[in-house]
């Protein structure tokens, strides 16, 4: 069986930086995972073997879920035909989707699963996923900073092809694919695969003439993106598939925030009966999902519901790009014999646990945990006093003092739960017995098909009948160590024939053999969508950023009608190139932003008037390397470019 998932079967999709991890999220409920392969994946450091990936996918495919082979990075001509036998060697493995950002891949042979678009496609617009989908592209991953809106556009444009969108994880703070500042600096190409993240790290901030404006500020660090209150209208505006960031994050990351997401979603298909779920089984979990309890720079919706310069800008994670946690204390008073400290209302530290905190020098520092004793006191407050002893003497803990807040950034107690099984999925079915003259009849339904098994035998009465018939209830629903859970369990009311218990086990065992393999036959397996090979690309004439590494991709395009004036940023380096181009506003972070002021007087009581005009600032790194902010306020939306100095 081959098709496209339909429109309205909304998926959850979450990284694998492994199979382990990848099953990990299979159990906690992903309908889809992504990971990468031995080469050419966006993320270098997370590559896999085909073997691996085999072992994933067969376990995915039980539950009708997926898996997205990511093969999204520029290649060279020497690569090309590389990546292509890859390609075909993560077909063999099971892999059901590659996930592509070099259009030199489709000037050639490719196995026939579906492809889908890359986000470092750049695709922003409803002309470009248009585009797409006419070149053969099942799903189209939609840039992070789109709106609502905008989101629905491009879905009012497109026939057949569905939307993913990230709502998980870190943010790029350039358009993906975009961003050329690790290769300027370093040579170490974000389209390759490589980026160094020179966005995470602090700036000074200077005017032209030289006035500082800010010192040592993570101003191009994004908060990480959190859409779980947007899930519905996401989808209302037309995303399927949901798409959680970090193919890096370890397993109690992925397993806690593919948790906390397959909840939200499964609420949202209780209400909506249009939609339905994109695989088969239900999750349990044997901990309650909490994304703030795993690494997390602070939470953003971006600008799902637009700008809106009336309200604060609270984008960028300005203090440190580390994960700080939620509050839990304040610090009473500190000295060699640990930190007395009040605790925050329901919280409970545990030793092992991880604390941070802002110090005297505004860095953020941490500390190791090995003993908490609390005191049998409490404040004014009423909150509960307790005594902190540190891994390191207190001594050592930099900058820390009276007043300052802790938060926790590892919580043993619920890492711990996360350590071991903390999931099961099961795929309910129903189960019905029969016997006739010759022998005994069971089936087994999943409700789209079945598995059945017979035997013959010559038929005896029971002794005890209802004794009998319980106990054959009982056995037909031992699936515990199966994907199986019984539903039902369907035996006659008048049941008078003595079953085995041996018997039993065995028609049960063979009924779950012949349901796996019917579900496996029935299996959706995805192809490859049709392609129009004169499909007009929207653009006429191309610069580096249409990030064109090859002479196939080069052909792709003219045979699109569109000009390759200039190859990619990393086949020949552009000078005073825009290296960045973000919807993110270091003006907007420093409360700098003329668009802003109409609805923040206030700002004029610290800055003349003057510095609200949006002329270009100077970054400087600790390396002393210097850029270029430039603001480009006219534009709508508003964006801001990158350059270096």
């Amino acid at each position: 069986m081959t098709r496209q998932l339909p429109l309205n079967a909304i998926e959850l999709l979450a990284p694998a930086r492994d199979a382990d991890v990848g099953i990990a999220a299979i159990d906690h409920g992903a309908d889809a995972v992504y990971i990468g392969g031995p080469g050419f994946g966006a993320r270098a450091a997370a590559g896999n073997s085909l073997d691996d990936i085999a072992r994933l996918a067969d376990y995915a495919h039980r539950y009708n879920a997926k898996v997205f082979a990511a093969l999204n990075t520029l290649m060279t001509n020497e690569e090309l035909p590389q990546a292509r036998r890859l390609a075909f060697g993560l077909a063999d493995a099971g892999a059901d989707v590659l996930i592509v950002q070099d259009m030199g891949l489709l000037m050639g042979e490719l196995p026939n699963i579906e492809l889908h678009a890359s986000t470092q496609c750049d695709i922003r617009t409803p002309e470009k996923a248009a585009f797409l989908e006419a070149v053969g592209f099942s799903q189209i991953v939609l840039a992070r900073e789109l709106s609502l809106e905008e989101i629905a556009a491009v879905r009012a444009r497109l026939k057949h092809a569905r939307i993913e969108f990230f709502v998980h994880g870190a943010l790029c703070v350039s358009y993906s694919g975009r961003c050329y500042m690790s290769e300027a600096t370093v040579h170490r190409s974000a389209n390759r695969g490589a980026c160094s993240q020179l966005c995470r790290l602090p700036y000074d901030v200077e005017t032209l003439s030289g006035e500082v404006l800010a010192r040592r500020r993570h101003v191009l660090s994004l908060k990480d993106n959190d859409q779980r209150a947007n899930i519905e209208a996401l989808i209302t505006a037309g995303v399927s598939s949901f798409k959680i960031e970090g193919r890096l994050k370890d397993s109690a990351y992925v397993k806690n925030v593919t948790a906390a997401y397959r909840r939200i979603i499964d609420e949202v298909l209780a209400r909506r009966k249009d939609l339905v779920r994109a695989s088969d089984g239900v999750s349990t979990f044997s901990f309650e999902p909490s994304p703030e309890k795993v690494f997390n720079r602070g939470g953003t919706d971006y600008f799902i519901h637009g700008k809106h310069f009336e309200r604060d800008y609270d984008l960028a994670a300005l203090e440190s790009p580390k994960h700080m946690g939620a509050p839990v204390a304040r610090v009473v008073r500190s000295g060699p014999e640990g930190l007395t400290v009040e605790l925050f209302p329901g919280v409970a530290l545990a030793n092992g646990d991880g604390l941070a905190y802002l110090g005297r020098d505004d860095e953020i520092h941490g500390l190791a945990l090995n003993k908490t004793v609390l005191l049998g006191r409490k404040t004014k407050k009423g909150r509960a006093l307790a005594r902190l002893t540190p891994a390191e003497p207190v001594a050592r803990l930099t900058g820390l003092e009276a007043g300052a807040t802790l938060t926790r950034n590892r919580d043993h107690a619920f890492l711990k739960r996360l350590s071991g099984k903390s999931a099961v999925r099961k795929v309910p079915v129903t189960v019905v017995f029969t016997h006739h003259e010759d022998g005994l009849d069971l089936v087994l339904s999943d409700g789209v098909v079945c598995g059945a098994a017979s035997v013959a035998m010559a038929l005896e009465k029971p002794s005890d009948p209802q004794k009998n018939r319980r106990t054959l209830e009982t056995n037909l629903a031992k699936l515990g160590d199966t994907i199986f859970s019984a539903e039902s369990v369907s035996v006659p009311e008048n049941l008078d024939v003595f079953v085995p218990a041996s018997v039993a086990n065995a028609l049960r065992r063979a009924a779950v053999a012949d349901l796996a393999a019917a579900r496996e036959a029935h299996r959706p397996k995805p192809e490859r969508a049709p392609a129009d090979e004169a499909a007009p690309y929207p653009e006429k004439v191309l610069g580096f950023t249409a990030n064109v590494a090859n002479d196939d991709a080069r052909r792709f395009y003219a045979a699109h009608g569109a000009r390759v004036m200039e190859p990619a940023f990393e086949i020949r380096p552009v000078r005073g190139a825009d290296l960045m181009t973000c919807r993110h506003c270091i003006r907007a972070a420093l409360s700098l932003c003329p668009k802003m002021l109409r609805y923040h007087p206030e700002w004029l009581e610290k800055h003349d008037r003057s510095a609200f005009r949006p002329e270009p600032l100077v970054l400087r790194n600790s390396a002393g390397e210097r850029f270029e902010a430039e603001f480009h306020c006219r534009r709508s939306p508003c964006e801001m470019t990158i350059r270096k100095c």
